[in-house]
């Protein structure tokens, strides 16, 4: 008895600043295309029910959890992920910098999605209360840190990018 066939379809996105070819089973999400075939380990698979927000990328600038997202959907999209947060020089996005400043994390397994979504946010929102940073923020959890750093960090974060937008 021979081996049933697998089915693949042939995925083709912006990942990172850069076009991306490969091909997925129609059934494999983002987060196992981006762990598992592409080495991008940064975003997390905690819940897989879309609760946490460890698995957090951005797909044409908006968060989404990956670990639901199918990879497919992906086709002809630009993912980020937080390895293409740094600059070609590696140096920090302002807001991967603040976390690190405010001490916005502990253990860090929340800490790329928290980063995602608040860039999301802060690419959206330039100048946002710390009551929208909170709303924004109710899709990522984290087990380890006090909020108050996280949103202290997003504030900071949206100062520095101001500055530097002039």
């Amino acid at each position: 008895m021979s081996k049933p066939q697998r089915t693949l379809v042939e995925l083709r996105f912006e990942l990172n600043g850069k076009d991306v070819a490969v091909e997925c089973e129609p059934q494999q999400t983002l987060s196992e295309l981006l762990r598992n075939r592409l080495n991008l380990t940064g975003a997390k698979i905690s819940c897989e029910v879309q609760v946490c927000g460890a698995c957090t990328v951005l797909v044409d600038g908006l968060p989404v959890s990956s670990c639901t997202y199918l990879a497919y959907e992906a086709q002809g999209r630009t993912v980020t992920t937080i390895e293409g947060l740094e600059a070609a020089d590696r140096t920090l996005h302002p807001i991967q910098q603040c976390f690190i400043d405010e001490f916005a994390f502990q253990c860090g397994f929340c800490t790329p999605g928290m980063i995602l979504s608040a860039k999301a946010l802060l690419d959206d929102n330039p100048d946002p209360s710390d009551d929208e940073i909170i709303h924004h923020m109710d899709g990522n959890l984290c087990r380890c840190t006090g909020y108050i750093s996280i949103v202290k960090a997003i504030r900071k974060a949206a100062a520095v990018m101001k500055e530097a937008r002039g």
